[in-house]
């Protein structure tokens, strides 16, 4: 079992801790960067759509996991990214300047979603944001000037410096770049004292105030910051799907990415990419599983919407923590055996004293 003793500040901030994980990153990174030439061109689409939601994915967990800010309505932040782009882009606008726009507007919404929203918390919270969502899909329905409506929209390849880049191995490689420079930019806001103070209202808000920090300041930049996220996913959302209608931003996928975080892992980057791989792969393996299922119940229309609620009831009850933190148990299982005991993990009833004055 590896011990770190850690001596000084930096040493605690750093992002690669020790030398296992600098191997297991390295293995990852030459993985994905020789992934064309290894997978089928089937398998490379669906690494795509992992890495587009990753990013989404990102966005929604600083605010959820990390701020404690709770959302049903991320899809309209998704939405505005991704038209955002498909407008730039037809308009002939190079791809790194309309990902800025796209990132830039959709965060302004998020100011706007968020500013109202300091005055409520947790369920409230919930439907005032699932309300702004259905808002924001209704004006893309209803603005066909920009949109197209409900006929749809097209979106070019994306395009900078001359280069245009239509094929599935260059769109792949401006993914995982944006996904690492996403990655990179959460790790290192965490790591700041803006992100330190995400963290210390999630954990309360009570004695995060009392320290100082301005609550409404910080959620709102919380929410402007998910919403840029999530309008970089939009952005490359737009450009992998080529064709936007109102419809793709509705309720059901704000569930998805509430799912995906919640399945993943809370307050857990790696928690993102888990959760990531299970909403991609998640709707292949329910398509397997309806050869072995009686027919009545195989091709029921409403199937995929009972197994999603039945994995996340069963995560919220059973696994509160996660596919991560289902791998941190197997992992201190295997570190720690035969010495691992039982109630290592037992969940406790356990509060902060200032949480006793709400």
């Amino acid at each position: 079992m590896r011990f770190i003793f850690k001596t000084d500040y930096e040493q605690d901030i750093r992002v690669v801790k020790h030398g296992g994980q600098a191997f297991w990153y390295s293995v990852l990174g030459l993985f994905l960067l020789a992934a064309p030439w290894l997978v089928s061109e089937y398998m490379l689409a669906q690494l795509v759509f992992v890495l587009i939601y990753a990013v989404v994915g990102l966005g929604l967990m600083l605010l959820a996991g990390f701020t404690g800010q709770f959302s049903i309505g991320h899809a309209a932040f998704l939405g505005v990214g991704a038209y955002t782009q498909a407008v730039l882009t037809n308009a002939g606008w190079p791809f790194p300047l309309a990902l800025a726009c796209s990132a830039g507007l959709s965060a302004i919404v998020g100011i706007v979603i968020g500013v109202p929203a300091l005055r409520v918390k947790g369920i409230y919270l919930g439907i005032a944001t699932l309300a702004f969502g259905f808002i924001v899909e209704e004006g893309m329905a209803r603005w066909e000037s920009v949109t197209g409506g409900n006929a749809g929209l097209h979106v070019k390849s994306p395009a900078m410096f001359g280069w245009v880049l239509d094929g599935s191995t260059e769109f792949y490689f401006l993914c995982l770049v944006v996904v690492v420079v996403c990655t990179l930019a959460l790790i290192n806001l965490l790591r700041s004292p803006t992100g330190r103070a995400f963290v210390a209202i999630r954990d309360s808000e009570v004695s995060a105030q009392s320290m100082g920090i301005h609550l409404a300041r910080y959620k709102t930049m919380s929410f402007a910051l998910s919403a840029a996220f999530a309008g970089v996913g939009g952005a490359l959302y737009a450009h992998k799907i080529k064709f936007l209608s109102p419809e793709q931003f509705s309720i059901i996928q704000s569930i998805d990415l509430l799912l995906m975080i919640v399945v993943g892992g809370l307050g857990s980057i790696h928690g993102v990419f888990l959760g990531a791989i299970f909403l991609i792969t998640m709707p292949q393996l329910i398509a397997m599983g309806k050869d072995y299922l009686p027919e009545s119940v195989g091709q029921s229309p409403g199937l995929q919407a009972v197994v999603y609620g039945v994995v996340l009831v069963a995560f919220v009850l059973f696994e509160p923590h996660g596919l991560y933190g289902r791998w941190l148990k197997i992992r201190t299982y295997l570190q720690m055996f035969p010495f691992y005991r039982a109630g290592m993990f037992r969940r406790q009833k356990s509060f902060q004293k200032s949480d006793r004055l709400k």
